[in-house]
Protein backbone atom coordinates (compact mmCIF):
# COMPACT_ATOMS: atom_id res chain seq x y z
CA UNK A 1 0.00 0.00 0.00
CA UNK A 2 1.34 3.45 -0.92
CA UNK A 3 1.99 5.79 1.96
CA UNK A 4 -0.48 8.34 0.59
CA UNK A 5 -3.32 5.81 0.46
CA UNK A 6 -3.86 6.03 4.21
CA UNK A 7 -3.89 9.74 5.00
CA UNK A 8 -5.25 9.12 8.50
CA UNK A 9 -2.02 7.36 9.40
CA UNK A 10 -0.03 10.51 8.66
CA UNK A 11 -0.69 12.22 11.96
CA UNK A 12 0.92 15.49 12.97
CA UNK A 13 1.88 16.28 16.54
CA UNK A 14 -1.01 16.63 18.97
CA UNK A 15 -0.16 20.27 19.62
CA UNK A 16 -0.31 21.08 15.91
CA UNK A 17 -3.42 19.01 15.26
CA UNK A 18 -5.38 20.92 17.90
CA UNK A 19 -3.94 24.39 17.23
CA UNK A 20 -6.29 26.86 15.60
CA UNK A 21 -5.30 29.92 13.62
CA UNK A 22 -5.98 33.51 14.59
CA UNK A 23 -9.71 34.10 14.84
CA UNK A 24 -9.18 37.79 14.12
CA UNK A 25 -7.16 37.23 10.96
CA UNK A 26 -9.75 34.73 9.72
CA UNK A 27 -12.59 37.18 10.31
CA UNK A 28 -10.67 40.00 8.61
CA UNK A 29 -9.83 37.81 5.63
CA UNK A 30 -13.49 36.83 5.26
CA UNK A 31 -14.50 40.50 5.30
CA UNK A 32 -11.79 41.48 2.83
CA UNK A 33 -13.03 38.78 0.47
CA UNK A 34 -16.49 40.36 0.57
CA UNK A 35 -14.92 43.75 -0.09
CA UNK A 36 -13.02 42.36 -3.08
CA UNK A 37 -16.34 41.14 -4.44
CA UNK A 38 -17.71 44.67 -4.34
CA UNK A 39 -19.35 45.05 -0.94
CA UNK A 40 -18.84 48.38 0.85
CA UNK A 41 -17.81 47.30 4.34
CA UNK A 42 -15.78 49.22 6.90
CA UNK A 43 -13.33 46.60 8.15
CA UNK A 44 -12.22 47.72 11.61
CA UNK A 45 -11.14 44.27 12.78
CA UNK A 46 -7.34 44.09 12.53
CA UNK A 47 -5.04 45.98 14.89
CA UNK A 48 -3.09 47.35 11.96
CA UNK A 49 -2.61 50.64 10.13
CA UNK A 50 -3.43 51.72 6.61
CA UNK A 51 -0.10 53.23 5.44
CA UNK A 52 -1.95 55.69 3.22
CA UNK A 53 -3.59 57.09 6.36
CA UNK A 54 -0.90 56.40 8.97
CA UNK A 55 2.52 56.16 7.28
CA UNK A 56 5.61 55.37 9.31
CA UNK A 57 7.74 58.38 10.31
CA UNK A 58 9.46 59.78 7.23
CA UNK A 59 12.78 59.91 9.08
CA UNK A 60 12.50 56.20 9.86
CA UNK A 61 11.71 55.45 6.22
CA UNK A 62 14.75 57.43 5.06
CA UNK A 63 16.97 55.61 7.54
CA UNK A 64 15.69 52.22 6.33
CA UNK A 65 16.39 53.09 2.71
CA UNK A 66 19.83 54.41 3.61
CA UNK A 67 20.65 51.22 5.55
CA UNK A 68 19.82 49.07 2.55
CA UNK A 69 21.82 51.33 0.23
CA UNK A 70 24.80 50.88 2.54
CA UNK A 71 24.54 47.11 2.13
CA UNK A 72 23.19 46.07 5.53
CA UNK A 73 21.60 42.91 4.17
CA UNK A 74 23.49 40.22 6.09
CA UNK A 75 22.67 38.61 9.42
CA UNK A 76 22.24 40.90 12.42
CA UNK A 77 23.61 40.00 15.84
CA UNK A 78 21.51 37.34 17.55
CA UNK A 79 20.38 39.63 20.36
CA UNK A 80 20.03 42.73 18.18
CA UNK A 81 22.37 45.36 16.83
CA UNK A 82 24.29 47.09 19.64
CA UNK A 83 23.33 50.63 18.59
CA UNK A 84 19.64 49.70 18.53
CA UNK A 85 19.81 48.09 21.97
CA UNK A 86 21.52 51.21 23.26
CA UNK A 87 18.79 53.39 21.69
CA UNK A 88 16.07 51.21 23.21
CA UNK A 89 17.76 51.49 26.59
CA UNK A 90 17.61 55.27 26.32
CA UNK A 91 14.02 55.16 25.02
CA UNK A 92 12.93 53.10 28.05
CA UNK A 93 14.73 55.49 30.36
CA UNK A 94 13.01 58.51 28.82
CA UNK A 95 9.47 57.15 28.75
CA UNK A 96 9.48 54.91 31.84
CA UNK A 97 12.43 56.12 33.91
CA UNK A 98 13.74 52.56 33.97
CA UNK A 99 17.44 51.78 33.77
CA UNK A 100 18.04 48.66 31.65
CA UNK A 101 21.42 48.11 30.02
CA UNK A 102 21.79 47.11 26.38
CA UNK A 103 22.68 43.59 27.57
CA UNK A 104 19.27 43.27 29.24
CA UNK A 105 17.46 44.05 25.98
CA UNK A 106 16.62 41.55 23.25
CA UNK A 107 15.56 42.54 19.72
CA UNK A 108 13.31 40.42 17.53
CA UNK A 109 11.07 40.54 14.48
CA UNK A 110 8.22 42.26 16.29
CA UNK A 111 6.84 41.39 19.70
CA UNK A 112 5.30 38.00 18.86
CA UNK A 113 8.54 35.96 18.80
CA UNK A 114 9.54 37.60 22.07
CA UNK A 115 6.29 36.60 23.77
CA UNK A 116 6.72 33.08 22.44
CA UNK A 117 10.30 33.02 23.74
CA UNK A 118 9.15 34.17 27.18
CA UNK A 119 6.68 31.30 27.33
CA UNK A 120 9.29 28.77 26.19
CA UNK A 121 11.89 30.13 28.61
CA UNK A 122 9.74 30.28 31.74
CA UNK A 123 6.97 27.74 31.25
CA UNK A 124 7.27 23.95 31.19
CA UNK A 125 4.54 21.75 29.68
CA UNK A 126 1.73 21.50 32.19
CA UNK A 127 2.66 24.69 34.05
CA UNK A 128 -0.18 27.08 34.76
CA UNK A 129 -0.27 30.51 33.14
CA UNK A 130 -2.82 32.93 34.56
CA UNK A 131 -4.14 35.72 32.38
CA UNK A 132 -7.26 37.87 32.19
CA UNK A 133 -9.71 37.69 29.32
CA UNK A 134 -10.33 39.35 27.04
CA UNK A 135 -6.66 39.47 26.10
CA UNK A 136 -4.66 38.96 22.96
CA UNK A 137 -3.34 35.51 22.06
CA UNK A 138 -2.34 34.21 25.50
CA UNK A 139 -4.62 31.23 24.97
CA UNK A 140 -2.73 30.36 21.80
CA UNK A 141 0.71 30.87 23.35
CA UNK A 142 -0.34 28.53 26.14
CA UNK A 143 -1.33 25.96 23.54
CA UNK A 144 1.97 26.35 21.67
CA UNK A 145 3.86 25.91 24.95
CA UNK A 146 1.59 23.11 26.19
CA UNK A 147 0.90 25.14 29.29
CA UNK A 148 -2.35 25.06 31.21
CA UNK A 149 -4.26 28.27 30.51
CA UNK A 150 -6.06 29.78 33.50
CA UNK A 151 -8.36 32.39 32.01
CA UNK A 152 -9.84 34.93 34.43
CA UNK A 153 -12.92 36.72 33.14
CA UNK A 154 -12.89 40.47 33.77
CA UNK A 155 -15.80 42.91 33.89
CA UNK A 156 -16.93 46.07 32.15
CA UNK A 157 -17.19 47.78 35.54
CA UNK A 158 -13.39 47.55 35.84
CA UNK A 159 -12.83 48.48 32.18
CA UNK A 160 -12.01 44.81 31.56
CA UNK A 161 -8.76 45.18 33.49
CA UNK A 162 -8.01 42.42 36.04
CA UNK A 163 -7.94 43.02 39.77
CA UNK A 164 -5.79 41.36 42.39
CA UNK A 165 -8.93 39.91 43.98
CA UNK A 166 -9.88 38.20 40.72
CA UNK A 167 -6.38 36.82 40.11
CA UNK A 168 -5.45 35.76 43.64
CA UNK A 169 -7.40 32.45 43.76
CA UNK A 170 -5.35 31.13 40.83
CA UNK A 171 -1.74 32.11 41.54
CA UNK A 172 -0.73 29.70 44.31
CA UNK A 173 0.69 27.16 41.86
CA UNK A 174 0.96 29.29 38.73
CA UNK A 175 4.26 29.74 36.88
CA UNK A 176 3.46 32.98 35.08
CA UNK A 177 1.02 35.88 35.15
CA UNK A 178 0.53 37.38 31.68
CA UNK A 179 -0.61 41.00 31.76
CA UNK A 180 -1.08 43.68 29.14
CA UNK A 181 -1.48 47.44 29.53
CA UNK A 182 -2.63 49.33 27.55
CA UNK A 183 -4.81 46.34 26.88
CA UNK A 184 -5.52 44.76 23.54
CA UNK A 185 -8.48 44.51 22.83
CA UNK A 186 -10.01 47.18 25.07
CA UNK A 187 -7.81 50.26 24.84
CA UNK A 188 -7.97 50.59 28.62
CA UNK A 189 -5.12 50.67 31.13
CA UNK A 190 -4.25 49.69 34.68
CA UNK A 191 -4.83 52.31 37.30
CA UNK A 192 -1.85 52.75 39.57
CA UNK A 193 -3.86 51.38 42.50
CA UNK A 194 -4.99 48.24 40.65
CA UNK A 195 -1.52 47.34 39.37
CA UNK A 196 -0.03 48.14 42.78
CA UNK A 197 -2.30 45.56 44.41
CA UNK A 198 -1.38 42.94 41.81
CA UNK A 199 2.32 43.65 42.31
CA UNK A 200 2.00 43.32 46.08
CA UNK A 201 0.24 40.00 45.53
CA UNK A 202 3.08 38.70 43.32
CA UNK A 203 5.72 39.84 45.80
CA UNK A 204 3.94 38.14 48.68
CA UNK A 205 3.54 34.97 46.64
CA UNK A 206 7.24 34.83 45.78
CA UNK A 207 8.18 35.41 49.41
CA UNK A 208 5.96 32.46 50.29
CA UNK A 209 7.63 30.29 47.64
CA UNK A 210 11.24 31.25 48.45
CA UNK A 211 13.49 28.20 48.24
CA UNK A 212 10.54 25.80 48.01
CA UNK A 213 8.90 26.42 44.66
CA UNK A 214 9.59 28.00 41.28
CA UNK A 215 8.88 31.75 41.38
CA UNK A 216 5.89 33.44 39.83
CA UNK A 217 6.91 35.58 36.85
CA UNK A 218 5.14 38.46 35.13
CA UNK A 219 4.98 38.81 31.37
CA UNK A 220 4.11 42.47 30.80
CA UNK A 221 3.00 43.28 27.26
CA UNK A 222 3.23 47.05 26.88
CA UNK A 223 3.44 47.38 23.10
CA UNK A 224 0.96 50.31 23.21
CA UNK A 225 2.77 52.02 26.07
CA UNK A 226 3.36 55.40 24.41
CA UNK A 227 -0.15 55.58 22.94
CA UNK A 228 -1.91 57.02 26.01
CA UNK A 229 -4.35 59.91 25.78
CA UNK A 230 -5.12 62.89 27.98
CA UNK A 231 -4.37 62.26 31.64
CA UNK A 232 -3.85 58.53 31.12
CA UNK A 233 -0.37 57.40 32.15
CA UNK A 234 1.38 54.15 31.38
CA UNK A 235 2.66 52.28 34.43
CA UNK A 236 4.58 49.04 34.82
CA UNK A 237 5.41 46.62 37.66
CA UNK A 238 9.12 47.43 37.94
CA UNK A 239 8.52 51.17 38.21
CA UNK A 240 6.12 50.52 41.07
CA UNK A 241 8.22 47.88 42.81
CA UNK A 242 11.91 47.62 41.82
CA UNK A 243 12.10 44.29 43.66
CA UNK A 244 9.99 42.81 40.83
CA UNK A 245 12.81 43.43 38.36
CA UNK A 246 14.05 39.82 38.63
CA UNK A 247 10.55 38.49 38.03
CA UNK A 248 9.27 40.69 35.18
CA UNK A 249 9.87 40.64 31.42
CA UNK A 250 8.40 43.52 29.42
CA UNK A 251 7.63 43.44 25.70
CA UNK A 252 7.45 46.49 23.45
CA UNK A 253 8.45 47.69 19.99
CA UNK A 254 7.81 50.13 17.16
CA UNK A 255 4.90 48.27 15.57
CA UNK A 256 2.09 50.22 17.22
CA UNK A 257 3.95 53.26 18.59
CA UNK A 258 5.11 54.30 15.12
CA UNK A 259 2.51 52.64 12.85
CA UNK A 260 5.26 50.25 11.77
CA UNK A 261 3.57 46.85 12.02
CA UNK A 262 5.29 45.59 8.86
CA UNK A 263 8.75 46.86 9.75
CA UNK A 264 9.00 44.13 12.42
CA UNK A 265 11.23 45.55 15.12
CA UNK A 266 10.29 44.60 18.67
CA UNK A 267 12.15 44.38 21.94
CA UNK A 268 11.93 42.77 25.35
CA UNK A 269 13.75 43.75 28.50
CA UNK A 270 14.21 41.92 31.74
CA UNK A 271 16.77 40.13 33.92
CA UNK A 272 19.82 38.93 32.02
CA UNK A 273 19.46 35.30 33.14
CA UNK A 274 16.09 35.20 31.35
CA UNK A 275 17.05 37.33 28.35
CA UNK A 276 20.08 35.16 27.58
CA UNK A 277 17.91 32.04 27.35
CA UNK A 278 15.34 33.85 25.21
CA UNK A 279 18.19 34.91 22.92
CA UNK A 280 19.30 31.28 22.54
CA UNK A 281 15.78 30.16 21.66
CA UNK A 282 15.27 32.89 19.07
CA UNK A 283 18.73 32.34 17.56
CA UNK A 284 17.62 28.83 16.62
CA UNK A 285 14.30 30.08 15.29
CA UNK A 286 15.95 32.90 13.32
CA UNK A 287 13.33 35.38 14.47
CA UNK A 288 15.52 38.47 14.39
CA UNK A 289 14.42 41.73 12.84
CA UNK A 290 16.15 42.56 9.51
CA UNK A 291 19.52 44.21 10.02
CA UNK A 292 18.70 47.30 7.95
CA UNK A 293 15.51 47.95 9.90
CA UNK A 294 17.40 47.52 13.17
CA UNK A 295 20.06 50.02 12.20
CA UNK A 296 17.42 52.45 10.97
CA UNK A 297 15.31 52.13 14.11
CA UNK A 298 18.35 52.68 16.31
CA UNK A 299 19.17 55.92 14.48
CA UNK A 300 15.53 57.08 14.46
CA UNK A 301 15.04 56.58 18.19
CA UNK A 302 18.10 58.74 18.80
CA UNK A 303 16.42 61.68 17.08
CA UNK A 304 14.33 62.87 19.99
CA UNK A 305 12.72 65.79 18.18
CA UNK A 306 11.60 63.56 15.29
CA UNK A 307 10.21 60.95 17.69
CA UNK A 308 8.30 63.50 19.77
CA UNK A 309 6.98 65.34 16.71
CA UNK A 310 5.66 62.15 15.14
CA UNK A 311 4.04 60.92 18.35
CA UNK A 312 2.32 64.27 18.97
CA UNK A 313 0.64 64.22 15.55
CA UNK A 314 0.00 60.47 15.57
CA UNK A 315 -1.62 60.49 19.02
CA UNK A 316 -3.94 63.33 18.03
CA UNK A 317 -5.10 61.57 14.87
CA UNK A 318 -5.77 58.31 16.73
CA UNK A 319 -7.48 60.04 19.65
CA UNK A 320 -9.69 62.11 17.34
CA UNK A 321 -11.00 58.97 15.68
CA UNK A 322 -11.54 57.13 18.96
CA UNK A 323 -13.39 60.07 20.49
CA UNK A 324 -15.42 60.51 17.32
CA UNK A 325 -16.67 56.94 17.58
CA UNK A 326 -17.09 57.29 21.33
CA UNK A 327 -19.28 60.39 21.06
CA UNK A 328 -21.25 58.89 18.18
CA UNK A 329 -22.00 55.73 20.13
CA UNK A 330 -22.99 57.75 23.18
CA UNK A 331 -25.49 59.60 20.98
CA UNK A 332 -26.93 56.29 19.79
CA UNK A 333 -27.28 55.16 23.39
CA UNK A 334 -29.00 58.43 24.29
CA UNK A 335 -31.47 57.77 21.47
CA UNK A 336 -32.45 54.50 23.13
CA UNK A 337 -30.42 52.05 21.08
CA UNK A 338 -29.00 49.09 22.97
CA UNK A 339 -25.36 50.06 22.67
CA UNK A 340 -22.68 50.97 25.18
CA UNK A 341 -19.09 52.15 25.02
CA UNK A 342 -16.14 52.66 27.36
CA UNK A 343 -14.23 55.92 27.10
CA UNK A 344 -10.95 55.51 25.20
CA UNK A 345 -7.79 55.68 27.26
CA UNK A 346 -4.99 54.32 25.07
CA UNK A 347 -3.94 52.18 22.09
CA UNK A 348 -5.98 52.17 18.87
CA UNK A 349 -9.06 50.40 20.20
CA UNK A 350 -12.50 51.24 21.46
CA UNK A 351 -14.57 48.88 23.60
CA UNK A 352 -18.18 48.85 22.38
CA UNK A 353 -21.25 46.84 23.23
CA UNK A 354 -24.16 45.83 21.04
CA UNK A 355 -26.70 44.24 23.38
CA UNK A 356 -28.91 42.93 20.59
CA UNK A 357 -29.67 39.35 21.61
CA UNK A 358 -33.42 38.77 21.45
CA UNK A 359 -34.10 41.58 19.01
CA UNK A 360 -35.80 41.02 15.66
CA UNK A 361 -34.39 42.18 12.33
CA UNK A 362 -36.47 43.67 9.52
CA UNK A 363 -36.55 40.24 7.87
CA UNK A 364 -38.00 38.68 11.02
CA UNK A 365 -34.81 36.93 12.16
CA UNK A 366 -34.29 36.81 15.93
CA UNK A 367 -30.73 37.66 16.96
CA UNK A 368 -29.71 34.78 19.22
CA UNK A 369 -25.96 34.92 19.80
CA UNK A 370 -22.68 36.73 19.24
CA UNK A 371 -22.33 35.49 15.69
CA UNK A 372 -25.78 36.82 14.84
CA UNK A 373 -24.79 40.25 16.19
CA UNK A 374 -21.54 40.18 14.22
CA UNK A 375 -23.38 39.22 11.04
CA UNK A 376 -26.03 41.89 11.57
CA UNK A 377 -23.44 44.62 12.05
CA UNK A 378 -21.62 43.52 8.90
CA UNK A 379 -24.66 42.94 6.69
CA UNK A 380 -26.87 45.82 7.81
CA UNK A 381 -24.49 48.47 9.18
CA UNK A 382 -21.58 47.52 6.91
CA UNK A 383 -19.28 47.47 9.94
CA UNK A 384 -16.88 44.64 10.76
CA UNK A 385 -15.53 44.53 14.32
CA UNK A 386 -14.22 41.73 16.56
CA UNK A 387 -16.21 40.13 19.41
CA UNK A 388 -14.42 39.65 22.70
CA UNK A 389 -15.00 35.92 22.28
CA UNK A 390 -12.06 36.05 19.83
CA UNK A 391 -9.94 37.14 22.80
CA UNK A 392 -10.89 34.28 25.10
CA UNK A 393 -14.04 35.74 26.65
CA UNK A 394 -17.41 34.05 26.88
CA UNK A 395 -18.71 32.83 23.54
CA UNK A 396 -22.10 34.49 23.91
CA UNK A 397 -20.97 37.97 24.86
CA UNK A 398 -22.01 41.31 23.42
CA UNK A 399 -18.78 43.33 23.78
CA UNK A 400 -16.56 44.11 20.81
CA UNK A 401 -13.22 45.64 19.81
CA UNK A 402 -13.28 48.45 17.26
CA UNK A 403 -9.87 49.29 15.75
CA UNK A 404 -9.22 52.71 14.19
CA UNK A 405 -5.86 52.10 12.51
CA UNK A 406 -7.47 51.87 9.08
CA UNK A 407 -10.27 54.40 9.64
CA UNK A 408 -10.28 57.62 7.65
CA UNK A 409 -11.40 60.65 9.65
CA UNK A 410 -14.40 61.20 7.39
CA UNK A 411 -15.55 57.59 7.80
CA UNK A 412 -16.39 57.99 11.49
CA UNK A 413 -19.60 59.92 10.92
CA UNK A 414 -20.61 57.63 8.04
CA UNK A 415 -20.21 54.52 10.22
CA UNK A 416 -22.24 56.06 13.05
CA UNK A 417 -25.03 56.91 10.58
CA UNK A 418 -24.91 53.36 9.19
CA UNK A 419 -25.28 52.03 12.72
CA UNK A 420 -28.14 54.42 13.45
CA UNK A 421 -30.00 53.29 10.34
CA UNK A 422 -29.42 49.57 11.00
CA UNK A 423 -30.32 49.70 14.69
CA UNK A 424 -33.49 51.66 13.93
CA UNK A 425 -34.80 48.69 11.96
CA UNK A 426 -34.62 46.35 14.95
CA UNK A 427 -37.63 45.62 17.12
Amino acid sequence: MAITENAEALQVAEMASTLIGSEIIKQSNDINEKIRKGEKIYNLTIGDFDPSIFPIPNTLLEEILAAYKHGHTNYPMANGMPDLRKSVSEFIKKFQLLDYSADEILISGGSRPLIYAIYKTLVDPGDKVVFPVPSWNNNHYCHLSQAKAIMVETTAEANFMPTAAQLKPFIADARMLALCSPLNPTGTVFTREALDEICQMVIAENIRRAGKQKPLYILYDQVYSVLCFGDTKHIDPVSLYPELRDYTVCVDGISKAFAATGVRVGWAFGPDFIMSKMRSILSHVGAWAPKAEQIATGKFLQQEHEVDSFLKHFLKEIEDRLHGFYQGLLSLRAEGHRVDVIAPQAAIYLTVRFDLIGMKTASGHIIQNTQDITDFLCDEAKLAIVPFSSFGSTTNGTWYRLSVGVAKAESVEVIIENLRSALSKLS
